[in-house]
């Protein structure tokens, strides 16, 4: 199965199907309005998306400004979580990345969100502070972590 995803930037008709994953996964998804902005009205967000199926099962979306990378979200589908799926997008972000100059990159993970974190430390993020009552639906600190590219 996994052999049957393919990675691609992220286009307008996959905004349903990246809201439906977002809603799914997150307690404070992004709409459909926020993706479209992204997509067409700021210049530095760039999104991939992982497809199988005709389906979008996951996203990764990122800033990138001049030589940093702020990864905004990444997401899966529950049915499709533990499968490699959010691995492969961040490496799919990091490689993009390395590719055009960028040196470092961001994120925030909510401090109980082990899984993601132990993801992260896996692709050699080191945990760098914490932002206080950073989430807006529980006030969750969020740990910021980065990565040298």
């Amino acid at each position: 199965m996994i052999d049957s995803i393919v990675y691609r930037q992220m286009a307008a008709k996959d905004i349903e199907d990246v809201v439906a994953t977002e809603t799914e996964v997150f307690t404070t998804p992004w709409s459909a309005e926020v993706f479209a902005h992204e997509l067409t009205g700021n210049d530095y967000a760039t999104y991939i998306v992982a497809e199988c199926e005709n389906e979008v099962i996951g996203h990764v979306g990122m800033w990138v400004i001049l030589d940093e990378c702020h990864i905004t979200n990444v997401a899966v589908r529950k049915h499709r979580q533990g499968l490699g799926i959010g691995e492969a997008l961040m490496r799919q972000a990091m490689e993009l990345c390395r590719n055009n100059g960028v040196t470092a990159m961001s994120l925030e993970v909510r401090v109980s969100n082990e899984t993601a974190k132990n993801l992260y430390r896996k692709l050699g993020f080191q945990e760098g502070g914490i932002r206080k009552n950073y989430y807006s639906d529980d006030h969750e600190d969020a740990l910021v972590m980065w990565v040298e590219l």
